[in-house]
């Protein structure tokens, strides 16, 4: 949802972000990404609007126009989401809260076989917005209370899937 609205500040640097986030309407049908009735999946995971959604997420504006629709979503049944704020913002209570990481170098091959970009130039882009989201004012990138903390360095995406199903369908364990 900030990548749409970090996509609406690229096309319209001179309105606010807050207002673009407010106007905006984003809607998420069977794993698509729908802005204004577009869809935007594939562009909001573009390196630009990467880089811009981790600025516009620093506008407690953008934020709180997020966080009230995201709330709203998540309200009408059951949801996973993923964000960096998810567990400690939107939904501190939710049954299940899972942080996801990674050792910084697996990250950046990962994003940079994703992007077809060389692997230096997304470590360099992913340690600036992991400075700036860790260390913003508002809802600073961290573990929530009570979530369980994923390393998924060396795993593969199934491995990672059959952890979470694991901690879904039963107790809960540190991996």
């Amino acid at each position: 949802m900030y990548r749409c609205v970090a996509l609406l500040s690229l096309a319209a640097p001179s309105h606010e972000p807050s207002e673009l986030a407010s106007a905006a309407r984003i809607e998420l049908p069977a794993g698509r990404v729908l802005l204004d009735e577009e869809d935007v999946t594939e562009r909001i995971r573009s390196p630009e609007v990467s880089r811009a959604a981790s600025w516009v997420a620093a506008d407690p504006g953008v934020r709180e126009a997020m966080v009230a629709r995201q709330r709203e979503i998540m309200a009408d049944g059951d949801w996973v989401a993923e964000g960096r704020d998810i567990g400690t913002v939107v939904a501190p209570g939710a049954d299940l809260k899972i942080f996801l990481t990674a050792d910084e170098g697996e990250r950046a091959r990962r994003r940079a076989a994703e992007l077809g970009q060389p692997q230096e130039s997304v470590l360099a882009d992913q340690q600036a917005r992991d400075r700036r989201d860790t260390e913003r004012e508002h809802a600073p990138l961290r573990p929530s209370d009570g979530s369980v903390i994923i390393d998924s360095t060396g795993l593969d995406a199934e491995q990672v899937i059959a952890r979470i199903a694991a901690l879904a369908r039963g107790p809960r364990e540190r991996f």
